[in-house]
């Protein structure tokens, strides 16, 4: 039975991004040892390098956390997005096949067209209404197909302390203008990194060497509860003014006065009963989950 050591550590597809940095710090803080590993060194669209660097480490568990995200561009870079979101990782699932390692692969509620008015189930067909999103569903079919052994994880509207995200936007557009326009008609579920991320490892410090079937599939994880993204911008700001810094205000405006490339879905919320049913994981409310976040969030970019 194969076991997480510093021998086998974790391993993360991703390096730069927000959640492959909120996994390796999280991992740190529980005393696991996980090894991430990015480009240039490890591209998920060069299979020898992929191969190369699961040789070297040894995993007990790979997370994929590598992902094409530029929602928009995908429109125009369909290539790039297909490359990155679903060709590699199902040529990583085969290679985990071979050498007998499970894949913790994260999706998206993108792959949903939104339709709905009730959160998502992993049940329900995917129907994605832009290239990201069609890129991202192919990439979990890949998975399927290649490896008995994996575990897909969806999520939504994730932040984190590291990288690029929609709260430091509205931290530096609040400071900038004072006011900004804020879309106010689509409903989700924010998702601090940080939180997925103690969710992942603990779905890795499981099916390390298990052969348990329950573990695998599909499964849904993002914080509890639902907002819009004005709703959530307001209280971006309302937390960042308790904390000393210069108040803002979001006003919300409908989908219709900011027109996008990709077209975003209208409700996103998912289903997460099954994962905390199966892995014993909690949800924290998304406000709580924010309100936990924003000191660290505004020291980075003090």
């Amino acid at each position: 039975m194969t076991t997480i050591s510093e021998e086998r550590p974790i391993v993360v597809i991703g390096k730069s991004g927000q959640l492959a940095e909120a996994l390796v710090r999280r991992g740190t803080d529980h005393g696991l040892p996980v090894v991430a590993g990015g480009r240039p060194d490890v591209d998920l669209t060069d299979v020898g390098s992929i191969k190369t660097f699961i040789l070297q480490t040894k995993p007990s568990v790979v997370i994929n956390a590598a992902a094409y995200t530029a929602v928009d561009n995908a429109e125009t870079e369909a290539d790039a997005a297909v490359a990155l979101n679903a060709e590699g990782p199902a040529n990583l699932a085969a290679l985990c096949a071979i050498a007998g390692i499970p894949l913790v692969h994260v999706s998206t509620d993108f792959v949903f067209s939104g339709l709905t008015t009730a959160p998502y189930p992993e049940e329900e067909d995917p129907s994605p209404l832009g290239v990201y999103g069609a890129s991202k569903a192919a990439g979990e079919v890949g998975v399927r197909i290649a490896h008995p052994q994996h575990v897909i994880v969806r999520t939504s509207w994730v932040y984190g302390i590291e990288g690029n995200n929609f709260v430091k936007t509205m931290l530096r557009l609040g400071a900038e203008k004072g006011q900004v326009s804020v879309v106010d008609d689509q409903l989700g579920a924010p998702t601090f990194a940080d939180d997925l991320a103690d969710v992942l490892l603990t779905v890795a410090g499981k099916v390390a060497g298990s052969e348990d079937s329950e573990l695998f599939g599909t499964f849904h994880f993002s914080n509890a509860g639902q907002t819009t993204w004005c709703r959530y911008a307001n209280a971006i700001f309302h937390m960042a003014g308790a904390g000393g810094q210069p108040m803002a205000i979001a006003n919300p405006i409908p989908t219709s006065e900011y027109p996008t490339a990709a077209t975003r879905p209208p409700y996103s919320v998912l289903d997460c009963s099954k994962l905390v049913d199966v892995y014993g994981v909690t949800q924290r409310d998304w406000q709580e989950a924010l309100a936990s976040a924003m000191p660290a969030i505004i020291a980075r970019r003090a």
